[in-house]
């Protein structure tokens, strides 16, 4: 069988698994949510309101339903992309999601293109002397942001450059009294299709101090991958062959080790990903950025069934479908892998 009639297999398993993977989940967080202590009538009506009142609208909830037939519904709606309508205020969950998506995935690409550079940055620098001043620095580092807590080092952040310095806002995506541009919903990318540049500094101001501390919090798994990685490659049998041949130490490093040990980074990237939800519950909640996590934190609380239900798959859709192509990216290009 030739490489790439595997690789092509192996792509259409791993594409058919993953609407078995969404529906797990969402069977999973169908039946999470409503095992979990709380009633969301009292979410709506209060603990005080009337037996009747409370009966009234758990049945114009459906709430009043057999537990199999909630969970049909709730099926067939996402056969038909109908997320449903939160409990609270009746609004469609897919406008909820729309709304709320492209600020937490403004923050977290952000977020990820500061860990990722930052993180490689310094995983590189210890390279040329293992062992050295550098190369321990670049350890530290990488160990100590992995461990430091998001809502201490977030409060931290806010306390310095918001507080006491005051150089950045402390909160929020866009500044008050003022009108965010109108479009995709990612304010940087409207501010430069619009060409309002007050409105692009404002939106840049809020972001810097939340992407900062999410990316700097994240790169310590990219320098850490990248230093093992390596350290790991600059010992095998090729690279020592490039160095018999009088190749210069840096050429060797660049052009034949670098390549080979970034593949492996290329995964971390894609499991990354899952760890900016995680992550971006507690930057987006002290820094009290509008985004699907701080959204999905709001209606845990209030026991919103649909609302907890509609974020949770479609975030776990973007989680699945990114593994996927990272997952085929590096089958792709590393011969090594099969499959």
């Amino acid at each position: 069988m030739t490489r790439g009639i595997a690789l092509f297999r192996y792509s259409l398993t791993r594409l058919l698994m993953a609407p078995l993977m969404l529906w797990l989940i969402s069977s999973l967080v169908f039946l999470l949510v409503r095992v979990a202590p709380g009633d969301p009538v009292d979410a709506v009506l209060g603990t005080r309101a009337s037996p009747a009142a409370r009966e009234a609208m758990r049945a114009r909830l459906g709430l009043d339903q057999p537990l199999l037939n909630q969970y049909f519904d709730f099926v067939n709606g996402l056969f038909h992309g109908d997320l449903g309508n939160a409990l609270s205020n009746q609004e469609p969950v897919s406008g909820i999601i729309a709304r709320t998506l492209p600020a937490s995935m403004e923050l977290g690409i952000s977020a990820l293109l500061i860990a990722s550079l930052l993180g490689l940055m310094v995983g590189f620098l210890g390279i040329f002397r293992p062992e050295g001043k550098l190369d321990l620095l670049g350890r530290i580092y990488g160990i100590g942001t992995y461990a430091l807590p998001p809502f201490w080092a977030a409060m931290l952040v806010q306390l310095l450059f918001a507080v006491i310095l005051g150089w950045l806002p402390v909160g929020g995506r866009f500044p008050p009294g003022e009108v965010p541009p109108d479009g995709t919903g990612f304010l940087l990318l409207d501010s430069i299709l619009e060409g309002n540049w007050s409105a692009l500094n404002g939106a840049l101001r809020h972001l810097l101090l939340p992407a900062s501390t999410l990316g700097f919090l994240l790169s310590g798994i990219f320098s850490r991958s990248l230093q093992l990685n390596l350290s790991r490659t600059l010992r095998s049998d090729y690279v020592e062959a490039a160095r018999s041949r009088g190749l210069r130490e840096k050429d060797v490093i660049v052009n034949h080790a670098l390549p080979n040990s970034l593949l492996p980074v290329l995964t971390i990237a894609g499991i990354t990903v899952a760890s900016l939800i995680g992550g971006a519950l507690l930057i987006e909640v002290t820094f009290s950025w509008p985004g699907i996590a701080l959204r999905l934190q709001e209606a845990i609380n209030q026991r919103d069934y649909p609302v907890v239900q509609g974020i949770v798959v479609v975030v776990a859709a973007l989680v699945v479908f990114i593994s996927v192509v990272v997952d085929l990216l590096v089958a792709a290009l590393d011969p090594r892998v099969t499959y």
